[in-house]
């Protein structure tokens, strides 16, 4: 059975297009060019802020995010940068009885916009600044557990990416949902191991129904 379903962020509710292209206006170079370079990171399995070190060699992506805040350019992502299918998909899965939550690494400044958003929508909003934990680390899933009421292997969670979503949920005992947008959610499509996912989806749109059928061959 599934009881609970818990959402990452970026590129599973949010559209970082936008926040992207700020860094990099930001960097002052030009945004293909950056999402060029984002890409190749990505398919090459390196973390995403080399691709700053690219450009900025030493870039130190905490001091630059307080200097964009002094400078009166805050990171910031609103109702607009929302997938569509969000909202639609959160309504039908409470009306189905499912605890819902979203948790994932995200900063202090965030979160409060997270919970701005979404406090009437889900049951618990939590982030890696406020766990101390970021995923892919065991102990940012093992917060999650703690915190959602329902057997850990009764946990969806849902991301975009394999190596700091499905593959550590999995191994923390919990199904998991692959959405493929976003750069890793297209980029890292063919990899054999996202065959390891509960499921793997377009859009949150498909969860209502996939939950349902699940949950009915399980009783």
């Amino acid at each position: 059975m599934i009881r609970a379903v818990v959402f990452d962020v970026g590129e599973c509710l949010v559209d970082e297009t936008r926040e992207y292209g700020t860094w990099a206006d930001w960097l002052g170079v030009p945004r293909h060019t950056f999402v060029a370079q984002f890409g190749a990171v990505i398919a090459q399995g390196g973390d995403y802020r080399e691709t700053f070190q690219v450009f900025r060699p030493g870039f130190d992506l905490y001091e630059e995010r307080k200097r964009r805040a002094e400078a009166g350019q805050p990171e910031h992502f609103g109702e607009e940068d929302l997938y569509s299918d969000v909202r639609p998909a959160f309504a039908q899965l409470r009306a189905d009885g499912l605890w819902l939550a979203i948790a994932g690494n995200q900063t202090v400044r965030a979160g409060g916009i997270l919970r701005e958003l979404f406090t009437g929508d889900v049951d618990l909003i939590g982030t890696s600044d406020d766990w101390g934990a970021s995923k892919p680390d065991p102990t940012f899933f093992e917060r999650v557990a703690e915190v959602v009421p329902a057997e850990v292997h009764e946990i969806l969670y849902v991301g975009d990416r394999l190596d700091n979503d499905v593959l550590p949920a999995a191994r923390a005992g919990m199904q998991t949902a692959l959405i493929r947008r976003g750069p890793w959610g297209w980029i890292q499509q063919h990899d054999p191991a996202a065959a390891e996912a509960t499921f793997r989806i377009d859009s949150l749109a498909e969860l209502p129904e996939l939950i349902a059928k699940a949950n009915a061959g399980a009783s």
